[in-house]
């Protein structure tokens, strides 16, 4: 055997800062309280001290990551391919356009979730005349900064690769992906060069669509690129993370590059698994090559015990003995570091580990295995295949007692076009220092209670005011849509600093799945039950969907996620029986993350479906047939998952739409979608009023579709998601302009309906 060379390496990390110092210093920036400087000092110390804790921590290679808002809007703007819509604005006044949206912008860039994570990226809009005009100053002084931070041996720029770019896009017809990866790559080469004069060790491309299950038919750009990519004569690490990378692996590890890495561990807690170690073992890897072994999971909060040093041992026992330890996926996925955690139980901490943790993982699974005899290596245990494992339950649980054209009618009456909103209402200052009160035991229950309730009265009247239709309660006492409900149920724990990117400053707080998931007691029933005291009209129940839940956590990674959904839906099933006996109409079971949970792979989607929908069945369909069911779904690409979405049953689907140009709702309108659905009429993520003449111009495409068969009235009209993030200000005047457009949609409909007759 030859000698080994086992380094590690980094191929991202998280941005945020460990304690949300970037989400403070943007919103600051964007409410003007300080300036592009300000900003950007911030920016360098978060850049800073995160590439220093990687080196400190003896990483040999620090991926150098760090963003503003968004990895893919970076090299958007680095690469100079702002649509036309933005060309006028310049520098962070442009990059922060394309995020948000302005008031003479309304159309930011579309969002989607990035892969099958719960992180959000902006997607490149291309079209024909799509031309880059470089300017890589900004990631040049990146890679300067980290230089100077951890050494020029250590300091590793990251690219978003030209054919990950163009192939998660949103593309215009007609136009070749081929051609536009083409038209991209000089600019890369350009930049390339500009980073060997720098004296980079090597350059990590990130080029994760490898890993969809169209890959295979990359070859050819993939080929063209790198060839290209070669002759900048700079050292190549071709990272392809998220999955393993099938039917193109036998091709892709030919590539003229010096180094590949892959993801070994996949999704925690998947039954499918991971196919990296198989394809190795089938295929084998080139010795000229260093491999890249992602077998510390950069997805999964809990420690990785003997998993790492077991794989490693076993890539080490064929042979292959050029290997740069690292992590699954970049650990821009985890909280930063658990040891600012101060009030969980010693033995769950002591399972715990984040992001820097995890840096100690990488360093110590390549210590040990680098040490090791031949005798040793072979004692090492074998890596444990996931199980499939699955609950027994009656298949009467899934089905609702009538189906929707016989429920439909015996459900609320509402007018043609009716009007609500998603859910929540700005989380105002004083609602957050109610929640910071009652954690620091300055109030009690009764006073937090007080406070909640007197958001709720208000909502409720600003609702009635403005005349929607179905009303929410404005979610007061949630903090985040996940979090609320795993504090009501035994199984989950929670951190006090595991915050995680989302997008741009939006940061979540993702619950720990520790245990066995069941519900204790009510979780909904007292707020809704009060907001609904307070109006005529139907108060909406809002619950937060079983697979969402398990998404949106850091589940266990000793049972399947199959079980851990049916878990869920069980516990949430109780809460529907309970909020109908309170004389709710309208339960809404949100599943915005339905998507983000499906396998890379289409061939592996089935398996996945099959169990998340039945989840969401299992929940809901303990209701009687008067009782409305509505789902909400957002910041994904459905198309494609169309016989899933009918296969909910849900009686009013709501979806975003606002940035992505009815695609949707055409697709549901070609699919024969027959349940009542609400597209979203504006972009809740922009600070933008929309005014009425546009919000009648988005209704009024929707019923050109011919979505809903010829019945254009059951339209629901509503934002694209929850209004958390705005002020009240924004939210008022938005609903405001959105009620009169339908109204105005209503009479139009009325009257044609008098002129046919």
């Amino acid at each position: 055997m030859a000698s080994l060379n086992i380094v590690t390496s980094t191929i991202g990390f998280p941005r945020i800062g460990p304690n949300r110092e970037m989400k403070r210093a943007l919103e600051s920036y964007w409410k003007k309280k300080s300036t592009e400087e300000d900003l950007l000092k911030v920016a360098a110390k978060v850049d800073h001290d995160a590439w220093k804790a990687q080196a400190d921590a003896g990483v040999d290679l620090v991926g150098l990551d760090g963003t503003l808002y968004d990895q893919s809007l970076d090299w958007i703007f680095y690469l100079g391919l702002a649509p036309k819509r933005f060309a006028h604005l310049e520098g962070l006044t442009q990059y922060f356009a394309m995020a948000r949206g302005t008031d003479e912008i309304q159309l930011a860039l579309d969002m989607s979730k990035y892969l099958d994570t719960n992180y959000h990226y902006l997607k490149l809009e291309a079209d024909a005349d799509l031309k880059p005009t470089p300017n890589f100053a900004g990631f040049i002084d990146k890679v300067k900064r980290g230089q100077a931070a951890v050494g020029a041996d250590k300091a590793v720029p990251i690219i978003l690769g030209p054919n990950t770019l163009v192939g998660l896009a949103t593309v215009a017809e007609g136009v070749s992906r081929s051609d536009l990866v083409a038209r991209l790559v000089p600019a890369y080469v350009d930049l390339l060069q500009q980073l060997k004069e720098l004296g980079v060790p090597e350059v990590q491309v990130h080029e994760p669509v490898l890993t969809l299950s169209h890959a295979a038919g990359l070859k050819d750009d993939f080929q063209k690129t790198f060839d290209a990519f070669a002759g900048a004569g700079v050292r190549i690490n071709l990272v392809t993370a998220y999955d393993d990378i099938g039917d193109a692996y036998e091709w892709a590890i030919k590539l003229p590059v010096q180094a590949i890495s892959l993801d070994f561990l996949g999704v925690p807690g998947s039954a499918l698994g991971c196919a990296t170690a198989d394809l190795i073992a089938k295929h084998g890897f080139p010795q000229d090559k260093r491999l890249g072994a992602g077998i510390v999971d950069g997805r999964s909060v809990w420690a990785d015990g003997d998993v790492p040093t077991a794989l490693l041992g076993s890539l080490v026992k064929q042979g292959i003995t050029n290997i740069s330890v690292q992590s699954s996926v970049s650990l821009q996925h985890l909280p930063v570091d658990k040891r600012i955690e101060k009030g969980l139980a010693p033995q769950l901490l002591e399972r715990l580990s984040f992001a820097t943790q995890k840096l100690d993982e990488i360093v110590a699974a390549a210590r040990a295995v680098a040490g090791l005899t031949p005798d040793q290596l072979d004692r090492l245990p074998a890596p444990k295949a996931p199980t499939d494992d699955q609950l027994e339950l009656e298949e009467k649980l899934f089905e609702r007692s009538e189906d929707f054209e016989t429920r439909r009618p015996k459900q609320i009456d509402v007018p043609a076009f009716p009007t609500t909103t998603i859910g929540s209402f700005p989380q105002t200052n004083d609602i957050r220092n109610a929640r910071k009160e009652l954690r620091e035991g300055t109030i009690d229950q009764t006073a937090y209670e007080k406070r909640v309730n007197e958001y709720m009265a208000y909502a409720i009247d600003v609702q009635e005011k403005i005349g929607l239709d179905v009303l929410v309660h404005g979610e007061p006492e949630r903090s985040d849509m996940v979090e609320y409900f795993g504090q009501k149920l035994d199984g989950f724990e929670f951190t006090t600093g595991g915050w995680v990117q989302s997008y741009g400053s939006r940061y979540v707080r993702p619950p720990l799945i520790y245990d066995d998931v069941s519900r204790p007691a009510a979780m909904t029933v007292k707020e809704f039950q009060y907001a609904q005291s307070l109006t005529r009209k139907p108060v909406k129940g809002m619950l937060t969907g079983p697979v969402t839940i398990l998404n949106w956590s850091f589940p266990r990674k000793d049972v399947s996620r199959s079980v851990q959904a049916a878990q869920l839906a069980l516990a949430l099933r109780k809460e529907m029986v309970d909020l109908e006996a309170a004389g709710c109409k309208v339960i809404q079971v949100d599943e915005p993350a339905l998507r983000e949970g499906l396998p890379l792979k289409k061939e592996r989607w089935e398996s996945y479906l099959a169990w998340a929908v039945r989840s969401f069945r299992l929940a809901t369909s303990v209701v009687k047939p008067e009782t409305q069911v509505v789902t909400h779904l957002c910041y994904s690409d459905f198309e494609d998952i169309l016989p899933a979405i009918d296969g909910l049953k849900a009686d009013v689907l709501t979806i975003e739409n606002s940035r992505s140009g009815d695609a949707m709702i055409r697709a549901l309108a070609e699919f024969g979608y027959s349940r009542d659905l609400g597209p979203g009429v504006y972009d809740v993520h922009s600070p933008a009023v929309p005014p009425v003449e546009g919000v009648r111009g988005k209704i009024k495409s929707f019923v050109d579709t011919g979505i809903l068969g010829g019945h254009p009235e059951r339209l629901w009209i509503n934002p694209d998601c929850g209004l958390k993030t705005r002020d009240w200000a924004e939210v008022s005047a938005s609903l405001i302009n959105m009620v009169k457009a339908a109204a105005e949609m209503r009479a139009l409909s009325n009257i044609a309906k008098s002129q046919a007759n």
